[in-house]
């Protein structure tokens, strides 16, 4: 079973992906590991587009069972047909920038304040991801992802709103159970 988990920064795609990766034992990749290069501070080099999907292609097919998040959409038409299950997952604008805030200050602490660099990083990095919702924006959008949905040829699971990790879990498993169903 081949699963990707995507939606906005902050929408909690990692989280869901370890947690699913503990229960049911399959391998998680996060598609962050293979878009940015190893920095110190993180996130500021990527890695070309070619060599990414090629270590991620190499990695994902090791595994029969594999939990892929993060998103995809600019990676390739290959990604269209490479899941069993694709998650998709949205959480309100003001939810999710706050978790954001969190985590960058989790991330970085004492450094948003005596850094200038990884200040002004973060600053923009926060202003990118608010312009998720919205709809004129052409990065990373839920427009975008909205979009990229449309062309998947497998089944999607989308949960909306201010969900706990159990009851993502519970959803997912649901999915994968009834899935399991349909195809006997």
């Amino acid at each position: 079973m081949k699963i990707h988990i995507f939606g906005a920064s902050g929408s909690g795609t990692t989280t869901l992906a370890n947690q699913l990766e503990q229960r049911l034992g399959w391998k998680h990749l996060d598609a962050d590991d293979y878009y940015w290069k190893k920095t110190n501070p993180p996130f500021k080099e990527k890695i070309p587009l070619q060599e990414r999907n090629i270590k991620l292609l190499n990695d994902f097919k090791v595994y029969d069972s594999v939990i892929v998040s993060g998103s995809m959409v600019s990676w390739g038409k290959e990604w269209e047909k490479a899941f069993d299950v694709v998650i998709f997952l949205y959480v309100p604008p003001k939810i999710r920038m706050g978790r954001l805030q969190h985590r960058e200050l989790e991330r970085y602490g004492e450094l948003l304040e005596d850094n200038e660099d990884i200040r002004k990083n973060s600053k923009a990095f926060l202003k990118w991801a608010q312009q998720y919702d919205n709809p004129i924006f052409e990065g990373r959008s839920l427009n975008v992802h909205m979009r990229w949905l449309e062309k998947l040829e497998c089944q999607i699971l989308k949960i909306e709103g201010d969900t706990t990790i159990e009851e993502r879990i519970d959803l997912v498993l649901n999915k994968l159970c009834s899935d399991k169903n349909d195809s006997i």
